[in-house]
């Protein structure tokens, strides 16, 4: 589905990644892991177009799409959970979900079905229809940030640190929604520092160290615990 080859990104003068491989098969949940400014976030947003590529390519459903717009990128199926939420706090939980899918530009009865469906995977966020996305709890607004994502019947989902700032009970009830949503049938890309959980519901992961991805995991070793501890300081 996703082919990443020799990607390199950064911010101005700033060099981040630093040629990365990789590729996520259909149906997949994979997670990326590694310390803080090891360019995870950097990473998911290359993919999106919200920091543009400076070498290598990014292939999707055969498509490439390091030069394209992020609306267009969008389109073609791929959608992000940004970390710290950037729900719309001034507009209510269901219009928050309604801008999800507006560059869809479907019919209300095409809206409703998929608003409908993502109170069905959230029941809180339609007890909640009618509040102010700013007025939520911080696990009722993560909720909505995915539900948001979700609206716009991604391929792809990337998510970035969903259980950052979470009670305990509130990152086992996210981590719950998107085994569910993997389920689903949705392929996952996870960037995620709480490397436990993420492993559960991942089948493969890749470690990244200041730009480069240093190793890939899989079968047995995902739950090896000093491997992964090994990944984060760094001496794998």
């Amino acid at each position: 589905m996703l082919r990443v080859s020799g990607l390199t990104a950064g911010y101005g003068t700033i060099k981040v990644l630093k040629g990365l491989d990789f590729n996520i098969e259909a149906g997949e949940a994979v997670t990326m892991i590694g310390g803080n400014g090891a360019g995870k976030t950097t990473t998911l947003k290359a993919i999106t177009g919200l920091v543009r590529a400076t070498g290598g390519e990014i292939e999707f459903l055969g498509h490439r799409i390091e030069r394209m717009p992020p609306h267009n990128i969008r389109k073609l199926g791929i959608a992000m959970v940004q970390e710290g939420r950037q729900i719309f706090p001034l507009l209510s939980t269901e219009k928050n979900l309604r801008l999800g899918a507006y560059i869809d530009n479907c019919a209300e009865k095409e809206m409703r079905k998929r608003i409908d469906g993502i109170y069905e995977l959230f029941p809180r966020l339609k007890e909640r229809h009618a509040q102010l996305g700013g007025t939520l709890s911080g696990g009722e607004q993560q909720m909505l940030a995915i539900g948001r994502a979700m609206m716009a019947k991604s391929k792809l989902l990337l998510m970035d640190e969903p259980s950052m700032g979470l009670a305990p009970i509130m990152v086992k009830e996210i981590f719950r929604v998107i085994r569910e949503i993997i389920g689903r049938g949705v392929t996952v890309l996870l960037v995620e520092q709480n490397a436990r959980q993420a492993l559960k519901i991942a089948s493969r992961a890749y470690v990244l160290q200041t730009g480069s991805l240093v190793a890939e995991i899989s079968g047995d070793n995902l739950h090896d615990d000093d491997l992964i501890r090994r990944s984060y300081l760094g001496a794998i």
